[in-house]
């Protein structure tokens, strides 16, 4: 009887301290070790999430780890040239899609789009044309590919097959959507808009924007009080200051809310993420170099079950798309369903193989690397918010959406109503900076008037440059004209010049990964080809990025090995 007793007197001791020392790290943690005042406190003050634990992983993404490697050609050079040569790179921990975007998930893209700016509307018609896929990239002069010009994007059979047919610039718009849609979505969950309003009370007068609301909240789905307001007033913590105005009516970034916007990886995430390193990473060090996204040097696999299967979805020679029927076949003659092969170490489907994807680089053959080894990226072009005469920033609205003529004809819509209009920074954001001088870096140490400006001489000064050498220009690239009438026709004038000396210029972007199309040579993630960013193809499609913040790692960063 008294050893029970004595336990329970114990029991109630251990509940005490424990309350005491939670108390204790509560307190600490909403104390400011930088003035001692209280932080989240009931009567006002600073606001802030110091539960926050780590990034959530958003819909469709999975997590990869940053680190460093040898990024561009460590296997065969056949080409002979000087297109990816070996450099070193670290890249920040960030999180990329577990597939290639799907038809269906373009489609319900393409769903949105319709039900908000209804293309019977002449006002709207340009969104909806601007952001369908171009269909007739299956057309060959010598093939019968109807059957996949008329289904395969809408068919429930292509559900689940990557979209194709998608330029660079709808690929970027599709990410800037799904942004908006998954963080509209996490400010429903928190109480901080009307449930459901997603659905049933979004029109084009009413959106939802991601920078519209984290800038000008009041702006956001048209000034909309009833949306606005939410579901969870106590779950949001909205409290009245001393003057008795509510706090806390609009989530910020601080918290922690509103996750980073899904974007296209850079080309260097792309190469590290498909190389999937860890499975030959040993004491911290990687032993030998890979070939592909899987460990082996070659294209079969050699577990004893599925010994002899391709590993991918590509051409495995003159006019063999999928191999001999019912044997050593790699399962597809187009395109496959994604998930159809294992995946990499990084848990990503379809590096190697499928479609090959866009990413968000602009190509040149040179790899700067003694300027920057740390998420390199060549392609930043910045920008802040445009702003009103009274310094309220500008949204835009039905009446001024802003349409880009491309050089093919089409016309895309980049600014859609309820968004933010953005323009280029200037001298506020650029004077006395080291780190960057201009809105456009895209040029930056290459062909711009501070490096190489001409291939004939790279030595020669600046006012050297003679004023009509036009094709020794490094990057001498057709210019195509696009016009309208008088009566605002369209009319598509050809550059017909013979002398020119490269296609490439800053509307040319990157795309990685061998396709269902290609041969075996362009399964190797170092492998790099460039495409125009207004034009589709039947072979390549993407896949969705976004940042990680925070720590490096996911959990505790134990050491291993």
């Amino acid at each position: 009887m008294k050893k029970v007793v004595a336990f329970r007197i114990l029991l109630v001791l251990a509940l005490i301290v424990t309350s005491t020392s939670c108390k204790k790290s509560s307190s600490s943690k909403n104390s400011s070790r930088a003035t001692g005042w209280n932080i989240n406190d009931r009567e006002g003050g600073f606001q802030y999430n110091t539960d926050f634990k780590e990034q959530e992983t958003s819909p469709g993404l999975v997590f990869v780890e940053g680190g460093t490697f040898t990024k561009g050609r460590v296997q065969d050079d056949v080409m002979h040239d000087w297109n990816n040569t070996p450099n070193q790179q670290h890249v920040q921990s960030f999180y990329m899609d577990e597939t290639e975007v799907t038809n269906a998930m373009y489609m319900e893209y393409l769903d949105w789009i319709k039900r908000v700016y209804p293309p019977s509307e002449e006002n709207f018609r340009a969104i909806y044309h601007g952001a369908l896929p171009d269909t007739l990239v299956w057309r060959n002069r010598l093939g019968f590919n109807e059957v996949m010009t008329e289904n395969y994007l809408r068919h429930p059979g292509y559900g689940e097959y990557p979209v194709v047919g998608v330029s660079w610039i709808q690929a970027v718009e599709f990410a800037n959507w799904r942004s908006d849609r998954v963080n509209e979505y996490n400010l429903e969950k928190a109480g901080y808009i009307k449930r459901g309003a997603k659905i049933t009370d979004v029109d084009s007068e009413q959106t939802f924007s991601t920078d519209t609301y984290i800038n000008a909240p009041t702006q956001t789905y048209g000034g909309n009080e009833e949306i606005l307001a939410g579901d969870g007033r106590k779950k949001r913590n909205v409290r009245t200051d001393a003057d008795g105005n509510e706090t806390g009516i609009y989530a910020t970034r601080e918290t922690g809310i509103i996750s980073p916007k899904y974007r296209l990886p850079t080309e260097t995430e792309w190469e590290y993420a498909a190389l999937g390193l860890s499975e030959i990473r040993s004491y911290n060090l990687y032993r030998g170099r890979k070939k592909y996204p899987w460990d082996g040097q070659y294209t079969r696999s050699g577990k004893r079950k599925i010994r002899g299967d391709q590993l991918a979805n590509f051409k495995q020679g003159k006019g063999d798309y999928g191999g001999i029927a019912g044997w050593s076949d790699d399962g597809a003659d187009i395109t496959n369903e994604v998930k159809s092969y294992d995946p990499n170490d990084f848990g990503l489907y379809d590096m190697a193989g499928n479609v090959a994807e866009w990413v968000a680089d602009v190509y040149r053959p040179i790899v700067d690397d003694e300027f920057n080894d740390f998420n390199y990226y060549r392609g930043n072009v910045y920008t802040k918010n445009a702003l009103n005469e009274d310094g309220t920033v500008k949204v835009v609205t039905s009446d001024n959406i802003v349409y880009d003529t491309l050089s093919n004809g089409k016309v895309v819509a980049r600014n859609l109503p309820g968004e933010i209009l953005k323009v280029p920074v200037d001298d506020n954001e650029t004077f006395q900076r080291t780190n960057f001088d201009k809105s456009d870096a895209r040029n930056f140490r290459d062909g711009d008037r501070r490096s190489s400006r001409n291939y004939e001489s790279f030595g020669e000064d600046e006012e050297g440059d003679k004023p009509n050498s036009n094709t020794s220009k490094m990057y001498n690239s057709p210019k195509p004209s696009i016009t309208r009438d008088s009566l605002g026709n369209i009319v598509k004038e050809y550059d017909k010049s013979n002398k020119r000396t490269s296609l490439i210029n800053d509307e040319v972007r990157v795309y990685k990964g061998g396709s269902w199309k290609d041969r075996e040579y362009w399964l190797d993630p170092a492998q790099r080809r460039y495409f125009p960013q207004d034009m589709a193809t039947d072979y390549i499609g993407f896949r969705c990025a976004m940042s990680r913040v925070g720590s490096k790692s996911k959990g505790k960063n134990k050491k291993k090995n």
